[in-house]
């Protein structure tokens, strides 16, 4: 671990005066942006496609602070005399603006790179095309419970001599999950540790990596915005081009892409899967026949094996986020957090809003709202879940992603399907060379609101309702939360 001085000469705030800065996208990631430049000096230039009385809310967060609003469309005259375009991650990068900024030699960047760049503490960066909310969480909630046990006096000095932890510690969470770890940068301090969460939109422009980069997963995502699978994982692994050889990389052996990852390793390597790696790396494994999650530890002295915790104390569902605890795992051994720890903070998850999300019984069923599902692939990984016969709510806009496995295994699992939304035809087109050798009813809806209803009319002893859509929100909501709120307040409201 790096001395504090050391890290504080090598981590400083930038000094952003006489410097014009245009954020371009004025929501959450845009709003903690502005504040924190205008707080160091720069001028800052807003910008957002949306006329300023449907910014109200941005509005009076920037209320005082001096800003220049430039709002209803993205003119290039706004990039005279600019020294930096940040993006919000919403926003394209094949908008006309940012590309004559790039033309014109302006250089872009966004929230997350500016925070990497001055973070005076190590940072764990976690992204992948499912499962990284989670994941992040559980690394905030095991590297808390580190800390804790230091504070208790607990920890054993020998098993946590390469923690990035100690008792003075804090455990800083966010990114594309909660707030924006920019708008807490001052309050961070070099014995801190930031864990934040890097969507592929954040990291296509981002030439900055952090020094713990964890890769979950990549499967076909997001292909609306990035066009090919291979541009998507060109973003993804952005976060590992640009560490150095004192950095560490976290990866899933069972990820497809996973061998052209590790060419893109700089420095340590640590693994996690679900069978026992054949090479000697730092490792995380599931062995099934003792039912633990099992680290393989490698130090000076050789290979040592530790139990962390057990499948059946582990509080989540599925396989998908049994990868997802290793994963955890996997990025708290790099952290040099001890195996108590993890099991402390994993027993501690008392899971996220809207990611199989228990919301009540009713008629005998259980509803369950995974709204986060905004991918074909997520919807499998939900579906596979359960073991109970299922009643599933699928639809919403189409993020131009294949339905074939998506609608082979509803074919051979779901009893009743409830489509909506935009996309609902397309699922239904992709059922048709299964549906003659299955069971499956097929029901299409208008809106959400209107599938709950059905699925009350279905549902029986033993079912499990659930939403897990498949595709985005945006044909009927602002966001997958807002469409998981409105799921859950309808079903409340049954009688």
């Amino acid at each position: 671990m790096l001395a504090v001085e050391e890290v504080e000469l090598m981590k400083q705030d930038a000094d952003w005066s006489r410097k014009t800065v245009l954020v371009i996208g004025i929501a959450r990631q845009g709003i903690a942006l502005t504040r924190y430049l205008v707080k160091h000096g720069a001028g800052v230039i807003v910008n957002d496609r949306r006329d300023l009385d449907q910014l109200r809310d941005a509005q009076e967060a920037l209320a005082d602070i001096n800003v220049r609003w430039e709002t209803g469309g993205h003119p290039l005259t706004i990039l005279d005399d600019v020294d930096l375009v940040c993006v919000s991650g919403g926003v394209p990068v094949d908008l006309p603006i940012v590309v004559e900024a790039a033309r014109r030699g302006i250089a872009l960047s966004n929230d997350s790179q500016l925070f990497l760049e001055a973070c005076p503490c190590k940072v764990v960066g976690i992204t992948g095309s499912a499962g990284k909310t989670t994941t992040t969480t559980l690394v905030g909630l095991i590297a808390q419970a580190a800390v804790e046990q230091f504070n208790l006096g607990s920890s054993q000095p020998e098993s946590h001599k390469n923690s990035l932890l100690g008792a003075q510690s804090q455990v800083w969470v966010g990114g594309n999950i909660g707030s924006p770890l920019i708008s807490v940068l001052e309050n961070i301090k070099p014995n801190d540790l930031a864990v934040m969460e890097l969507s592929s939109f954040q990291l296509e422009i981002m030439e900055t990596s952090p020094d713990i980069a964890v890769v979950i997963n990549i499967t076909p995502n997001h292909l609306d915005r990035h066009k090919t699978m291979e541009n998507y994982i060109d973003a993804k692994s952005r976060i590992l081009k640009n560490q150095s050889s004192r950095d560490t990389a976290v990866l899933n052996r069972d990820d497809p892409v996973f061998t052209n990852l590790q060419k893109d390793v700089q420095g340590r390597l640590v693994t996690f899967g679900m069978n026992k790696p054949d090479d000697h790396n730092p490792s995380v494994f599931y062995d099934p026949i003792a039912q633990k999650v099992r680290i393989n530890s490698v130090n000076l002295d050789g290979e040592m094996q530790l139990d962390v915790i057990r499948q059946a104390d582990i509080p989540l569902r599925g396989d998908h986020n049994l990868s997802n605890v290793l994963a955890a795992c996997a990025t708290a051994m790099a952290c040099g957090i001890s195996p108590s720890a993890m099991e402390a903070g994993i027993k501690n998850f008392s899971g996220i809003p809207h990611r199989l999300e228990f919301v009540r019984s009713y008629r005998g069923g259980d509803w369950y709202n995974d709204s986060i599902a905004t991918a074909p692939e997520r919807s499998i990984a939900a579906i596979n879940s359960f073991a109970e016969p299922l009643i599933l709510l699928a639809g919403g806009r189409d993020k131009d992603l294949p339905w074939d496995s998506f609608a082979s295994l509803v074919c051979q699992r779901v009893r009743d399907l409830i489509l909506f939304g935009e996309a609902a035809s397309i699922v239904s087109d992709a059922l048709s060379p299964y549906e003659k050798k299955s069971c499956t009813s097929v029901t299409i809806c208008a809106g959400l609101e209107d599938a709950v209803k059905a699925a009350a009319t279905k549902v029986t002893n033993g079912d499990v309702v659930l939403l897990s859509p498949g595709g985005t929100s945006f044909d009927e909501f602002t966001d997958f939360e807002e469409r998981g709120e409105a799921y859950k307040k309808w079903v409340m409201e049954l009688v």
